[in-house]
């Protein structure tokens, strides 16, 4: 996307989830930032790695948007880029004459990609946020047991809803190459909940039965589960996901009994049979230490993780030795390594272009660039 100018007005973790995909993609990424610098950079707790994570590859520049000189700037950094990004309140931008209509009168060809709460409907001018979405929309229900609605443990309504805000600025930008108009691209947290558990909701249609909660569902397969090692703490989860699967993990582990019997032959039957297979599986496995479990399931191509904690794959092997983690500044004297987009193109990682910027580290350059020197 080398050649694409984008604007980004956002904080949080949405909007500049856009940003980053469009960053590390090559494109050229503005990131106004309110004077002082945005304050996602001084989260603590769960939300000091949103800023380290979702801003390399951009440049900063610090704006006063209600003054007369800071909306002139902007007005005119926009006017001369492909794309704009804001995730404020609905109508914040607008009030500001920062909105659409107005923007793309100056510039017909901007695509103007907004990141909400909701699109449009009876929601659409409520506050959300991801945890918000997850819990009404039936993530939060799925992912906790029974009565305990829980968050999932990263911001994924956040992420993925940045992503489909990607595939609109792309959709938009195909577009655009064939009539020269821009376009206004809307994503949403709650959509893109409702997107995440449509599986279950058409479980429901199909099965006539509601979705239960993760930790108590009924698995598609028997052997779909966490399972205990010999040694304490070390928990592996495993999947035998087709019949083919199922001889093949039975031979290997010496367990003739369970493979040749033909009331287990096939997946559905295993599943009916779940409470009878499991116990003689966790035994087995419980009788193992977790490197011979992996050799085994590995040699066998079947579906297998050791669990794992974030702070783990700062030492993991694939991705350290395949490039997937990329090294960035945290602070004057600090590095360190974050994954990197999950793509290759051509074989290649996207790489680190820019580091995470430092507040208003670009506004010279910027506003040479825009005649305000």
């Amino acid at each position: 996307m080398a050649g694409i100018r984008v604007v980004e007005f956002s904080h949080m973790v949405m909007g500049p989830s856009v940003g980053v995909i469009l960053a590390d993609l090559g494109a050229d990424v503005i990131k106004v930032e309110p004077e002082g610098g945005d304050q996602t950079r001084k989260l603590l707790g769960s939300g000091a790695g949103y800023f380290p994570m979702f801003n390399r590859n951009k440049r900063s520049i610090c704006l006063d948007l209600k003054s007369e000189r800071g909306l002139r700037i902007a007005r005119k950094l926009v006017a001369r880029s492909d794309i704009l990004i804001e995730n404020f309140r609905p109508g914040t931008l607008a009030k500001l004459g920062l909105g659409y209509a107005a923007l793309s009168a100056d510039n017909p060809r901007l695509i103007y990609c907004s990141a909400k709460g909701f699109l449009k409907g009876p929601y659409e001018q409520r506050t959300a946020l991801d945890e918000v979405t997850q819990m009404m929309g039936g993530l939060a229900y799925m992912t906790g047991p029974p009565g305990r609605p829980l968050r999932a443990g990263s911001s994924v309504v956040d992420i993925t809803g940045g992503m489909f805000g990607v595939i609109g600025i792309l959709a938009a930008l195909e577009r655009r190459h064939r009539t020269g108009k821009g376009a206004e691209v809307k994503c949403a947290l709650y959509e893109t909940t409702a997107f995440l558990v449509g599986q279950h909701m058409a479980q429901m249609a199909v099965t006539g039965k509601a979705a239960q909660p993760m930790p108590v569902r009924v698995s598609a397969w028997a052997i779909y589960d966490v399972f205990e090692t010999a040694r304490e703490g070390e928990q592996l989860f495993v999947g035998v996901v087709s019949d083919g699967q199922w001889k093949a993990f039975c031979a290997a582990f010496d367990l003739a009994a369970l493979g040749g019997n033909p009331d287990y032959a096939l997946n559905n039957q295993r599943v009916e049979a779940r409470d009878a297979i499991l116990p003689q599986v966790r035994a087995l496995f419980a009788s193992m230490a977790r490197e011979d479990l992996v050799a085994k399931l590995e040699a066998l191509g079947l579906p297998f993780a050791p669990i794992a904690r974030p702070d783990e794959l700062f030492d993991d092997p694939h991705l350290v030795q395949s490039g997937g983690l990329v090294e960035v500044s945290i602070s004057a004297d600090r590095k360190t390594f974050l994954p990197g987009l999950p793509l290759e193109i051509d074989g290649e990682r996207m790489a680190l272009r820019r580091d995470i910027p430092a507040i208003n580290g670009d506004l010279a350059a910027v506003l040479a660039e825009v005649g305000e020197a």
